[in-house]
This record gives C-alpha cells, structure tokens and sequence, in this order.
C-alpha cells in the first residue's frame, strides 16, 4: 500500500491518481474514473471531482493509496 501526504484540506480524485503517477495525464484520469476503474474507501466511484481526504483509501489497477 502506498501512501500519500496531504498538504491541504482535500484533493480531487483525478489529481491524486496523477500525483501518485497511477495514470499519465488528467484526461486519462477523467475517463478511468468515469469507466468505474476506481474505488474509493471499497466502493466504485464515477465523481471525477470527489474530495479525497485524510483517512480515505483509494484503489486503482491493482494499486491502494492511503491519505495521510
């Protein structure tokens, strides 16, 4: 599992999946969370704008990225 450290209050799902370099580019992570590729805290989720929190567990291609 891999770990990412928030700097702020929240960051949109499609930038944490860029910042953690799970996908190459923004459009790519607009459409692998529109596709239903995503898991956030065990469930699919299409919010391409969520606020990923401390805490929150995110799941993609095999990967987890814990929030801390």
């Amino acid at each position: 599992m891999n770990e990412f450290k928030l700097e702020g209050e929240y960051i949109p799902m499609i930038q944490l999946l860029k910042a953690c370099a799970l996908v190459s580019s923004g459009g790519e992570a607009q459409l692998v969370v529109e596709d239903g590729l995503v898991k956030y805290n065990g469930q699919t989720d299409y919010r391409k704008r969520l606020k990923v929190r401390r805490g929150d567990l995110v799941e993609f291609n095999g990967q987890q990225i814990k929030v801390i």
